[in-house]
């Protein structure tokens, strides 16, 4: 078996090096290592393939994916600048806030980060040019505080998740995503504040209550897309899947019909892009569902395990450890794959220590998010130089601090699993007494607590 590991890893590394696309790697790869195990390669690859996006789940990706187009496209982002100016332009600095907040009310709209950069940066990052704010730090603040909006719902990559980690509920894992992404976004908002004191950043015009409440007016149609998807999924009126074509007919009519920032001839490009987008994401799920059945006959999951058990019994140290492997990961490697392989991977080691399926979910890809604003493929961060035109060198030493507060939130929502879980039980959406216990057995294993030594000690007094 070790060989054949062996030959799944190696070819999987070689085959990227020489600069093949992913999922044909990822393909290639599970091919040559299913031909070594003994099996037939091309039966059971397309097998697998077909096998791995045959899931009704999987239907929301391309709904969503359309529905962000029209937003980005759709007049939604100039709208909630004007929003997020009113609540906190008027601080020290406040462009920068503005974008960091509009960043996240865009990007959970419209669920990708990718659209987050290019449809607020290339306002935001102008603007904040001509105010006087550094270039660098405002491709720095767009890059960082777009990938909040794969953490605040809906999220294509939850959607992923939730598949590749078998009966994972997705309205879960949205409901479990919006504490982290607003800390998160918190965080980010520190640092904005910190560059604002030190260059004496002004504020922006104050905005009268009146202007305020008009430029909610203005925004509040976009802003009803969250409420709408998410409040139907938790009243029980739709699934995820039919949230995703809600939102699509909602974003429709809003872009093309109210905004009439889209025209009727424009559409057949939007839906060339979303297939295009739609069929790479397919491709990655395909290919990784092959690769995964591979690696679960070659006891790779079990190997890792073992591996990070044998390196510590501290679950604290296990955790790091696969933060900052996949910290590694990501940062040559796109969120989606990266998911679909180390799931599987990393799941059964961190639910031997009683870590909660939704809290690992939530910490992957707030992991991962860092990851998508660095080199050598980080696409937020090329797609931000691009809005600011400037290079990743003269930005990269603006981003070290967000980058050091991504990775202060990450520790928080990986050692402290109430964040991503309070809010799911709130809802309805997990159970209450499977979480407790889930939380209890984590604080005996993670902080040495017996799993009722609260409630004694209450007793006691």
């Amino acid at each position: 078996m070790g060989s054949i590991t062996l030959i799944l890893v190696l070819g999987f590394v070689l085959l990227l090096i020489i600069n093949v696309p992913i999922a044909v790697s990822i393909a290639v790869a599970a091919f040559m290592a299913i031909a070594a195990q003994g099996s037939d390669p091309s039966v059971m690859i397309a097998a697998k393939m077909a096998e791995g996006v045959n899931s009704f789940a999987l239907l929301a990706i391309p709904f969503f994916i359309f529905s962000g187009q029209l937003m980005g496209r759709g007049g939604m982002a100039r709208r909630l600048i004007d929003f997020a100016n009113s609540l906190v332009g008027m601080f020290p600095g406040g462009l920068a806030y503005v974008n960091t907040l509009t960043c996240m009310l865009f990007g959970s709209i419209s669920g990708s980060a990718a659209a987050a950069v290019s449809s607020v940066g290339g306002f935001m990052i102008p603007e904040m040019n001509k105010k006087g704010y550094n270039r660098e730090f405002n491709v720095a603040v767009t890059t960082t505080a777009a990938t909040t909006g794969l953490l605040i719902p809906p999220s294509n990559v939850m959607i992923v998740y939730s598949v590749a980690a078998g009966s994972v509920s997705i309205a879960a894992m949205f409901m479990a995503g919006i504490l982290p992404g607003i800390i998160t976004g918190l965080f980010i908002m520190l640092v904005c504040g910190y560059f604002a004191f030190k260059h004496k950043y002004s504020s922006a015009d104050r905005v009268s209550f009146v202007e305020a409440l008009l430029s909610f007016k203005r925004a509040i149609l976009s802003l009803l897309l969250v409420i709408v998807v998410i409040g139907g999924i938790l009243k029980g009126i739709f699934t995820a899947t039919e949230a995703a074509a809600v939102a699509v007919l909602y974003a429709f009519i809003l872009s093309v019909m109210v905004y009439r920032e889209i025209k009727m001839n424009e559409l057949p490009e939007i839906l060339k892009k979303t297939g295009i987008t739609t069929a790479v994401v397919m491709l990655l799920i395909g290919a990784s569902s092959g690769m995964s059945w591979i690696m679960t006959m070659a006891n790779i999951p079990q190997s890792v395990s073992s591996g990070l058990i044998s390196l510590s019994d501290n679950p604290v140290v296990i955790l790091f450890t696969i933060n900052l492997l996949l910290l590694f990961v990501g940062t040559f490697m796109d969120m989606t794959p990266a998911v679909l392989i180390f799931t599987p991977i990393f799941l059964p080691v961190v639910k031997t220590m009683g870590m909660h399926e939704i809290h690992f979910g939530i910490m992957l890809i707030a992991n991962l998010c860092i990851g998508l604003c660095t080199p050598p493929v980080g696409t937020c961060l090329f797609i931000g130089c691009g809005a600011g035109k400037t290079t990743i060198a003269k930005v990269t030493r603006y981003m070290l601090p967000f980058f050091g507060a991504m990775a202060v939130s990450l520790m928080v929502i990986t050692y402290v699993p109430k964040v991503s879980l309070w809010l799911p039980v709130k809802t309805g959406q997990l159970k209450a007494e499977a979480v407790e216990k889930t939380v209890q057995e984590w604080n005996s294993n993670v902080l040495g607590m017996e799993p009722n030594k609260k409630a004694e000690e209450s007793g006691e007094q």
